[in-house]
């Protein structure tokens, strides 16, 4: 089965979707990664107020089968977490693209380039 690539996000090499609204980058992971991972079972986040530079590790998918870590695409602090996430960790397998992490209100325009169209995105997730 083909994964799901909404075509409004950007995308990262390590597979997190982002959404850009002027100056705030929500961010996720995408369905590609819910899929690798499996199970979902705990989602470990940071404080709001965390200043995080791009590529930086902001908190932990666990499944069933592996831990991963989370990679920020872009600089800037976290103005909002998803609790909702946390208490309902298997959120990122039923609806990766509703279930967003972190908002973070960016500190500059770092990474902004690197960051993948849908298109640029989907022969990552053929490999």
């Amino acid at each position: 089965m083909a994964s799901e690539i909404p075509n409004n996000l950007k995308y990262t090499k390590d597979h997190e979707w982002a959404l850009i609204e002027n100056d705030v980058v929500t961010v996720g992971i995408t369905d590609f990664a819910q899929s690798q991972l499996g199970d979902v079972v705990f989602v470990e986040l940071p404080e709001v107020g965390t200043e995080l530079n791009r590529g930086d590790s902001f908190g932990v998918v666990e499944s069933i089968k592996s831990v991963s870590d989370l990679y920020s695409p872009v600089s800037g602090e976290v103005i909002e977490k998803n609790d909702d996430l946390e208490a309902s960790p298997e959120n990122c397998n039923s609806t990766p693209y509703e279930s967003w992490m972190v908002k973070i209100k960016l500190s500059n325009n770092d990474g902004m380039d690197e960051l993948m169209s849908a298109e640029d995105y989907s022969p990552l997730c053929e490999e």
